[in-house]
C-alpha cells in the first residue's frame, strides 16, 4: 500500500480510501465487517465515514 502525508502533519494515510456511505443500506452488517477487515489487512487506514453528501434534488 502506498501512503501520503496528511497535509502538513506527520500522519501517513493510504492513497486508497474506503467509503462506507452504503453500509447499513446496501450492505449487511456482516458484509461491512468483512470489507473493513479486508481493507485493513491490505493496509488501508483512510476510511470515509460520511453519512451523506450533498446531492442535487
Amino acid at each position: 500500500m502506498k501512503y501520503r502525508k496528511l497535509g502538513n502533519t506527520d500522519i501517513d494515510v493510504s492513497v486508497i480510501c474506503l467509503g462506507t456511505m452504503t453500509f447499513g443500506q446496501q450492505n449487511t452488517e456482516r458484509d461491512a465487517h468483512a470489507q473493513l477487515d479486508l481493507a485493513v489487512e491490505r493496509g488501508v487506514n483512510f476510511i470515509d465515514t460520511a453519512e451523506l453528501y450533498a446531492s442535487p434534488t
